[in-house]
């Protein structure tokens, strides 16, 4: 369900987009709210899971999840969406740390092994064909068939559980939830991703803006401090005392960061821009999806083989070449001679790092605080889309607006249509001129004008990723393998 909902989502917002009259600020709302709820609270419903029962929790999750999709798809306003979007990711909090240790704590040592890769597996099948189920129904049905997907597989999720799953719990852990450290994490966060979200259309000085800045940071080193104190935190910061431990995360904040970022904007730019469908759309990425399967368990190995700095300074590399290629992109390209190069150049570089990043990050610690160091590696993950996203946003929206100005500029239009086309802008390449004033040229020239400006943008907006995506590689180079940490 949280593969499927996390693909098939991006697909859509084209079409939820123009539905709803969104503009580029909302729609990176409708990812954000996800995000930043699931991001934040994933190490605490983790800990609940642990406390109060993994299968309660898990099932709760389910049936919070569920119920908030069905608002997403009943939604007639983007801030309605928005709502139901950030409900959804207070849900999958809970319902997405529990898979695993559900299965930890079903299976035995010996079949725990084939337990996970059938996981991951699964996970890897629901991430190659949702995008392409999702975009069919998107096609044919609706944007909205996209949420309500999950009422079916929700039912078979719980049926299945209430017969067959067994409660688990950790008796070790009796101390209380770190609620504080929950609330400043949401606090601090949601303040820096509002600040930068409404930096463009607020300006950098307004009061909103400067105010929502300044309130996340404060919560941010607030909660360094209040981690630091409490007797069972939400983020164990005694973990970042291994530098292996902590150059691994930032390599995921940074990987992962730029990878959100494509996620984001590529189907935005295939289907507004190069008028692909949103089937075409959602199948661009399966060659991505497909290579990391199949390369998997190969991958799985390369730490023991090689040792981990090799995987993760070259898997890094590999995958900024791949980020790098899509701005080849353009209308009227062929998809096999640029954006199919891109994916598979970007499966690859993933393929090799992923599976060595997680040992690494699970070696980097003492046996019993793996399970915590799975979650933190988790949180970053989900944690850099969201921050690039908002980032890159203030960046693009910039340099949209800078070159579609300069070349409305110069088109002869009457000051009623300029207003008009004005007031379309903030939905950037989801414009819609249908009711502008315009004859056919002028009409065409101004379509040109604003997907010309919309690519310019996503170009350096690529370059940018790509950049994060080295700067991995350059953390995985100062990684020190266990045989070099102990001769030094």
């Amino acid at each position: 369900m949280t593969f499927i909902d996390g693909t098939v989502v991006n697909v859509a917002l084209p079409a939820l987009q123009a539905e709803l009259h969104a503009t580029i600020t909302d729609v990176q709302w409708v990812v954000e709210a996800y995000a930043l709820f699931l991001g934040a609270l994933i190490l605490v419903g983790g800990s609940m899971g642990d406390q109060l029962g993994r299968k309660r929790v898990f099932l709760a999750g389910t049936v919070f999840f569920t119920a908030s999709s069905v608002l997403c798809g009943v939604a007639t306003s983007p801030r309605v969406l928005i709502a139901g979007r950030a409900l959804q990711g207070i849900g999958a909090a809970f319902l997405v740390p529990g898979s695993l240790s559900i299965i930890s704590a079903t299976f035995s040592d010996a079949e725990r092994g084939r337990a996970i890769g059938t996981w991951s597996g699964f996970s890897a099948i629901t991430t190659a064909i949702g995008p392409v189920i999702g975009g069919w129904l998107i096609e044919h049905v609706s944007w909205r068939a996209a949420f309500f997907v999950n009422v079916p597989l929700a039912a078979v999720v719980i049926g299945l559980s209430l017969r067959y799953m067994d409660e688990s719990k950790d008796p070790s852990r009796t101390k209380s939830i770190d609620w504080a450290g929950a609330a400043l994490a949401v606090l601090g966060l949601g303040g820096i991703v509002f600040g930068l979200l409404e930096w463009t259309p607020l300006g950098p000085g307004h009061p909103l803006v400067v105010g929502s800045l300044s309130l996340g940071a404060a919560c941010l080193v607030l909660l360094v401090v209040v981690e630091h104190r409490v007797a069972n935190p939400m983020l164990p910061l005694h973990l970042f005392r291994s530098r292996t431990f902590t150059l691994a995360n930032v390599l995921t904040l940074l990987l992962y960061g730029a990878l959100g970022v494509i996620m984001f904007l590529l189907p935005l730019d295939l289907i507004q821009v190069q008028h692909y469908s949103a089937t075409e759309a959602g199948s661009a990425l399966v060659p991505l999806a497909i290579i990391m399967f199949a390369l998997s368990r190969w991958a799985g190995g390369l730490v023991h083989r090689v040792g981990a700095r090799v995987p993760l300074t070259v898997g890094p590399i590999i995958a900024a070449l791949g980020i790098a290629l899509f701005a080849r992109a353009g209308v009227g390209n062929s998809y096999w001679s640029t954006i199919f190069p891109a994916v598979c150049l970007l499966g690859f570089g993933l393929a090799i790092t992923v599976a060595p990043l997680t040992t690494t990050v699970m070696g980097a610690v003492e046996t019993a605080h793996s399970g915590v160091a799975s979650g933190v590696n988790n949180a970053v993950a989900r944690v850099a889309g969201l921050l690039a996203i908002a980032i890159f946003g203030v960046f693009l929206v910039r340099a949209f607006d800078a070159r579609v100005h300069s070349r409305l500029d110069r088109l002869p239009l009457a000051p009623v249509a300029r207003t008009q086309i004005e007031e379309q802008l903030p939905k950037m390449a989801g414009a819609e001129l249908k009711a502008v004033t315009l004859d056919s040229r002028q009409r065409i020239d101004v379509e040109r004008a604003i997907n010309e400006a919309f690519s310019s943008g996503f170009r350096m907006v690529v370059f940018g990723s790509a950049i994060l995506a080295l700067a991995a590689a350059g953390f995985g180079a100062a990684i020190r393998d266990r045989k070099e940490a102990t001769n030094s």
